[in-house]
């Protein structure tokens, strides 16, 4: 549309502070591990979550339940606290065996403009990004010694030991590195003019 004048009316383009995050979902992913019995407890670790809560329940689960095994997950900021749970149960418990899996997730994020234009509808950006992703393993019984990210039992800690302060900074082995073909790692942004967040393309970043 032209304006007075015969000049073309000026695009205004959002800028990135205009815009909040209202939403964000994980691709939801099989656990990595064959023969898992069906009602295996799954500790879905959050940026958010609190140790103690999910120490609380997971050491239930193991104690007084008798479960024979365990497996802990978290992506992205999560890892490390992820980690830090497994590290303090095999340390209260001693004996388990453990099977570490890497591999990448994508995380949905759906960003909206708190500044939208006065003559269009409001903007949504959908942003998917892949991010680390680490499923851990633990178990009573023996596992196979010869699959990828395998660790044999450590001896249990004496009662009353200190370890609230677990961090992966005494991890004895390292973590097997994700597969190559998971390593190149992209930002998919999408622009919608509706709420329901459909729209095209509009390019890829690099992450």
């Amino acid at each position: 549309m032209a304006a007075k004048g015969g000049r073309a009316k000026p695009v205004t383009q959002p800028r990135m502070e205009n815009f909040r995050k209202v939403r964000t979902s994980e691709e939801e992913m099989p656990l990595p591990f064959p023969d898992l019995p069906p009602d295996v407890v799954e500790m879905k670790v959050k940026e958010g979550s609190k140790i103690r809560n999910l120490m609380n329940f997971a050491m239930a689960q193991m104690e007084l339940k008798g479960r024979r095994q365990i497996v802990f997950s978290g992506c992205g900021r999560a890892v490390t606290k992820t980690i830090t749970c497994v590290e303090i149960m095999k340390r209260k418990l001693g004996g388990l065996h453990q099977v570490t899996k890497v591999r990448y997730k994508t995380v949905l994020e759906v960003w909206e403009n708190q500044d939208p234009p006065p003559d269009g509808p409001a903007q949504n950006l959908t942003v998917h990004k892949n991010v680390p992703s680490i499923c851990i393993l633990l178990s009573r019984d023996p596992l196979d010694p010869n699959q990828t990210g395998y660790q044999p039992p450590e001896p249990r800690h004496e009662v009353g030991e200190d370890t609230s302060g677990c961090s992966t900074t005494g991890l004895k082995r390292q973590l097997p590195p994700p597969c190559e073909e998971l390593l190149p790692k992209k930002l998919q942004v999408q622009v919608s003019d509706s709420p329901t967040g459909s729209g095209t393309t509009a390019g890829q970043l690099d992450h």
